[in-house]
C-alpha cells in the first residue's frame, strides 16, 4: 500500500495500471516513480519527458487500450511531476514522497529511493558539486542509504550501526533534504535565492534545510 500526505493528485487508476498486465514488466511502480520524477524535479538540470518517460517503463513502452487511456496514465504521471515541482517553489514543507507502508503500518522508502538514484544517474556528472561540497554534500546520505549496488552493498561507507539508524529516521528527514537540495541547486543558478552562509550548525540549532526541526533531529541525524 503506498502511503503520502496532502497528495491532491488522483494516483489510483495510475497505481492500478503500473500494475497491470498492460504495463512492462520491469516498468516502475508507484513509490520508485514518485521518488523518479521527484529526483528529475528537484536536479540541476531540466530533463524533457521525451528523455525520462523510457526509463519509467523499463524497457518497451506499455500497452494502452486506447487513446484516452494513454492521454489519462501520462496526464497522471506529468500532473504529479508538476506538483512536486509546484510544491518546491511555493510550499516545500508541504512535500509528501509516496512511500510504501505495510498492513500494519511500517513506512518503506527502499523503492523511493531507489527511484531517486535512478534520476541521479540521468546526470550524474551534473550532481557532482552537491556530491561534493563539504556542507550540503550530507542531504544525499539518507537518500543513498535505501539504495544498494549491484551486488548488494551500500553505496555509503559508513558504519552499519549508523547506516541502520539512517534508514529508520529516512522517510522522517527525507523532504526536508529533498527541499534543502532543490535550494541547493536553486542558489547556484540564481546567487539572489541563496542562504545566508553559516558554519557549522549546533545540534540544537534549527536544521538548514528550513524543517523546523533540530538539527541532530533532522540532517544532523545522517
Amino acid at each position: 500500500m503506498a502511503q503520502s500526505i496532502n497528495k491532491h493528485i488522483d494516483l489510483d487508476p495510475l497505481e492500478q495500471f503500473l500494475m497491470s498486465d498492460h504495463a512492462p514488466p520491469d516498468c516502475m511502480e508507484i513509490s520508485d516513480l514518485d521518488g523518479f520524477l521527484t529526483g528529475i524535479a528537484v536536479g540541476p538540470e531540466l530533463i524533457l519527458p521525451s528523455e525520462w518517460l523510457p526509463v519509467v517503463w523499463g524497457g518497451d513502452g506499455p500497452v494502452f487500450e486506447s487513446t484516452e487511456e494513454a492521454n489519462a496514465i501520462l496526464s497522471i504521471i506529468l500532473g504529479r511531476y508538476n506538483e512536486i515541482l509546484q510544491t518546491l517553489q511555493n510550499d516545500p514543507a508541504g512535500l509528501a514522497p509516496i512511500f510504501w507502508e505495510t498492513p500494519d503500518g511500517v513506512v518503506i522508502a527502499t523503492d523511493w529511493g531507489e527511484g531517486f538514484l535512478d534520476a541521479v544517474r540521468l546526470r550524474i556528472d551534473a550532481w557532482e558539486p552537491l556530491m561534493r561540497h563539504k556542507r550540503d554534500g550530507v542531504l544525499l546520505m539518507p537518500i543513498l542509504a535505501l539504495c544498494r549496488d549491484e551486488e548488494g552493498h551500500s553505496l555509503l561507507p559508513i558504519d552499519p550501526t549508523d547506516e541502520d539508524a539512517m534508514l529508520d529516521a529516512a522517510p522522517e528527514i527525507i523532504p526536508g533534504c529533498v527541499a534543502a537540495i532543490y535550494q541547493f541547486w536553486r542558489e547556484r543558478q540564481d546567487p539572489s535565492t541563496a542562504r545566508p552562509k553559516i558554519g557549522k550548525t549546533g545540534r540544537n540549532e534549527p536544521c538548514s534545510c528550513g524543517s523546523g526541526k533540530k538539527f541532530k533531529r533532522c540532517c544532523g541525524a545522517v
